[in-house]
């Protein structure tokens, strides 16, 4: 049965809600996840795409920026205080602002038009495989303490002075592999194929988690003492 209509069996497999309203784009996405063994909802609007998400959580949403009725900024929005989906934008070149944007608001990564309908793929597999598998390089072990914070990775959790932070798969992953390390110093480069598993990508992807860490767990995000910048070199932990 043909996903678009939103009726498509969903058993066993993971659900991927498309949000584009350019039906060629919508029409190859759809074909090539459906094709990856992916159940598959597409939608047209921002509106449509808020109320399917909340009549069935999908297990990734492919969003597009521009929409008719509710932009996907707003839709993002809407997902992020809802629940904690993984989101993968979709942008035109040039609308650099609206894309950091959307990873201020939470947003797991993006991918640029025009785009290779088979990276898009690929991306929307190594965003779930991180979401569903937590798990980096570096093992497991007990929950990692400095000062009050408390990185659990057993419960994917963490506390600081008691209180629980919310975070997104993507920005837990990046403080786990950041304090896993402490005062080892990365680059940007370094980060997202560590945490993101890319080998080539925008970095500023990294820069925007690392400001969104800062805002959760530094006294003053102007002045961060646990996720410290050396300039000219990278980001580490400070215990």
């Amino acid at each position: 049965m043909n996903a678009v209509d939103g009726s498509a069996d969903v058993s066993g497999r993971e659900r991927v809600l498309v949000v584009e309203d350019d039906v060629n784009v919508s029409e190859v996405v759809v074909r090539y996840l459906e094709r990856e063994g992916f159940a598959v909802t597409a939608v047209a609007d921002g509106y449509e795409a808020v109320a399917r998400a909340e009549a069935q959580l999908p297990d990734i949403v492919v969003l597009d920026l521009m929409l008719p009725g509710l932009d996907g900024l707003e839709v993002c929005r809407r997902l992020r205080a809802r629940t904690p989906v993984p989101v993968i934008m979709l942008t035109a070149r040039g609308e650099e602002d609206d894309r950091i944007v959307g990873l201020e608001l939470g947003a797991d990564d993006y991918i640029t038009k025009p785009f290779s309908p088979r990276e898009l793929t690929a991306r929307v597999k190594t965003v779930l495989r991180r979401a569903t598998s937590p798990a980096i390089p570096g093992g497991t072990g007990g929950p990692l303490v400095a000062g009050d914070l408390v990185v659990d990775p057993a419960s994917h959790e963490v506390r600081r002075g008691g209180e629980l932070i919310p975070l997104t798969a993507r920005e837990f992953d990046l403080l786990r592999f950041l304090a896993q390390r402490p005062r080892h110093v990365f680059r940007r480069e370094e980060l997202l194929e560590q945490v993101w598993g890319y080998t080539y990508g925008d970095a500023s992807t990294v820069t925007v988690h690392i400001r969104r860490l800062r805002e959760k767990l530094e006294n003053d995000p102007s002045a961060p003492t646990r996720i410290t910048t050396v300039w000219g070199v990278g980001y580490r932990f400070d215990p």
